[in-house]
């Protein structure tokens, strides 16, 4: 009986831990020089995960084969079990739930806070209503809490050239809560930020994971600010990854031994920290 009314059950969907997954993963700009080169890796849902490396290591490109505005050379790529393609129906009826943050922000800078926020709401609505910004008013509604959830309430008016590098970033985050995502990609979004202004833009993002089960995963140039957020930090060299590290208590835990030694490991993060 008991097998019966389990195999009568009506399941609507399914889960998995892993919400991102690579395997093996090459990409290249220009068909010669590849990028990305042999990336590995899993995250969970519901983590902070962060790509350190300097400029130009492939940081940012992870993050686009990961919202689809790139394709992989060779290796596959799973995103909460969809490849990423923006040509693919099932994988542009997801897209929505992956909130993307480029480093330029992406903000429209002659309209309103409340505007630049509203325009997370766009993929869910009606082509009609889409095409002529014409947003109802539970939508103006949702962005004026996630407004006050992000400490821009009373700025909803202003335009987004007026405001501030945090302020603009807060902006930023809230048009991609606005989008209802499961996962955040952030590009670069505490980078030129005081030490201060970055805990404050950093403590948002942790805050609302709580609040969403969001899973974000974000570029950084800061190694001790990405451990002090991040549940793995991945150190990305020349398109490779090269270490995959963590803080569990008082220890740096090496999640992908290589070749660096401990000490190695721990030079790199006290050189961060100074900066």
């Amino acid at each position: 009986m008991e097998l019966l009314q389990m195999n009568s059950h009506s399941f609507s969907t399914i889960s998995t831990k892993k919400i991102i997954q690579m395997n093996d993963v090459w990409t290249s700009y220009d068909s010669k020089n590849y990028a990305v080169k042999g990336i590995n890796l899993s995250i969970d849902r519901g983590t902070n995960y962060a790509f350190v490396g300097q400029s130009g290591s492939g940081k940012s490109t992870l993050l686009k084969l990961m919202n689809g505005m790139m394709s992989a050379s060779k290796g596959t790529i799973k995103i909460d079990y969809q490849t990423p393609n923006m040509n693919d129906k099932k994988f542009k009826s997801m897209m929505h739930t992956i909130g993307y943050i480029p480093q330029s922000l992406g903000l429209i800078k002659n309209i309103t806070v409340l505007e630049n926020i509203l325009i997370g709401a766009l993929p869910r609505m009606k082509k009609f209503q889409s095409f002529f910004k014409i947003f109802p008013n539970e939508e103006i509604q949702e962005a004026k809490k996630i407004l006050k959830l992000v400490g821009l309430s009373g700025k909803e008016e202003r335009k987004a050239y007026m405001l501030s590098g945090g302020e603009k970033r807060r902006v930023a985050i809230a048009r991609a809560f606005m989008q209802k995502p499961t996962i955040l990609l952030a590009d670069e979004i505490v980078s030129e930020l005081d030490h201060f202004t970055a805990r404050e833009i950093m403590n948002l993002i942790v805050d609302a994971q709580k609040r969403m089960n969001l899973t974000a995963i974000m570029v950084h140039h800061d190694m001790q600010l990405a451990l002090e957020y991040s549940n793995r930090v991945a150190v990305i060299k020349d398109g490779e990854k090269i270490l995959e590290i963590g803080v569990e208590g008082d220890k740096i835990v090496d999640f992908q031994t290589g070749d660096l030694t401990s000490d190695e490991i721990m030079e790199m993060y006290s050189d961060e920290s100074k900066k």
